[in-house]
């Protein structure tokens, strides 16, 4: 047996080059700003149509994006309030800001009382707030609260920007019994029902969608301003044209069939929440399919996923949120079946019985 909770995939898309459109060449050999690869602006609408925004442009990564805007922001009179709780390559991109002297602010996470009073008393310097966090946190199992932060942006004359890359493909509007992330996969806009010109959106697809590119959405005029002054699209090349071409393949099967995929996944989540829970082993993550064990006292975790291993079943091991305590996760995606997960959950509970360890109970 050998099964792997440590995709991101969450829809278990992957694109195989058989379900593509062909193409004759991978890239033209000139950069963004020169050539764009065909199919690249449709699909890039579709995105923005699909996130809730105006207009949408695409770039190889998270790290372009962030790079390039917060480096044309530096010549406007900002000052950059970021959540403490934000994606590593969030903070780098504010990094890059102020080594150009924008002030940054860090604010606690999800913590909207705070960053208001550090609003208010930067007032009198009269700097357009940019205030970015993600807009779901799996860490702590939370989605942002989305719309104070951009009530707080528009007050101040301001930006709310959002790394959404969580949220795409998994979360959408309306969220019913039925339908529990909510329908579209559009992402934190679509879930909490917020748009507006203050609102910039950059998320990787890489992980909803299974595509290696990212999607700068937002405001047409802000969209346009970005395309037409970017750093990286005079310096590095555009996605490639297979990455266009799976572009165009995940939105084929998110309006065929996402809804069914996501309906399927929230099944597998709420099935192994329920068989641990029998057993006295309890999880963070709500209805996210990244699932973590709760900590508890004598549970030694990196012994625990070691012998998960041996076992064939595969887990991401890594360091808290906070504490930096070791921490065992599986993330699940629509390509695991119930029998997957019954599976995983009664060698897991056998593991912890055998080590007789107490897994109801935690700090």
């Amino acid at each position: 047996m050998l099964l792997n909770f440590t995709s991101a995939l969450y829809l278990g898309l992957r694109h195989p080059s058989h379900a593509l459109r062909p193409w004759s060449a991978l890239t033209a050999g000139a950069p963004a700003n020169l050539v764009q690869p065909e199919g690249a602006r449709l699909a890039a609408q579709k995105l923005a149509d699909l996130i809730g925004c105006e207009r949408a442009i695409l770039l190889p990564s998270t790290l372009h994006a962030f790079w390039d805007l917060f480096g044309l922001l530096v010549n406007r009179n900002i000052a950059i309030y970021l959540d403490t709780g934000s994606y590593p390559i969030l903070h780098w991109g504010g990094e890059r800001a102020t080594a150009r002297g924008v002030p940054l602010r860090m604010f606690p996470h999800h913590d909207v009382e705070r960053l208001r009073q550090m609003l208010r008393a930067d007032m009198s310097k009269g700097m357009q707030p940019v205030i970015a966090a993600d807009g779901f946190c799996p860490a702590c199992a939370a989605t942002a609260p989305v719309k104070e932060y951009l009530q707080l942006a528009r007050e101040h004359g301001g930006y709310l920007l959002l790394d959404d890359t969580q949220a795409l493909g998994v979360f959408g509007q309306n969220p019913q019994d039925a339908h529990p992330y909510g329908r579209g996969g559009g992402g934190s806009l679509r879930l909490h029902k917020v748009y507006g010109p203050e609102v910039i959106v950059i998320s990787s697809l890489a992980k909803g969608f299974g595509v290696p590119v990212t999607v700068l959405a937002g405001s047409r005029k802000l969209v346009d301003w970005f395309t037409d002054q970017s750093e990286t699209r005079v310096h590095c090349s555009p996605p490639s044209v297979a990455v266009i071409h799976a572009v165009e393949h995940a939105l084929q099967i998110n309006t065929g069939y996402g809804d069914q995929l996501r309906r399927h996944l929230v099944r597998l989540v709420r099935s192994f929440s329920r068989l641990l829970a029998a057993a006295g082993i309890h999880l963070l993550g709500g209805l996210f399919p990244v699932q973590t064990l709760r900590p508890t006292n004598g549970l030694n975790i990196v012994r625990l996923h070691d012998a998960l291993s041996n076992h064939g079943i595969h887990s991401v091991l890594h360091r808290g949120h906070s504490d930096r305590r070791a921490q065992l996760s599986f993330i699940l995606t629509a390509r695991h079946e119930l029998e997957d997960v019954r599976q995983t959950a009664e060698i897991l509970r056998q593991i912890i019985d055998a080590r007789k360890c107490t897994p109801c109970s935690a700090y």
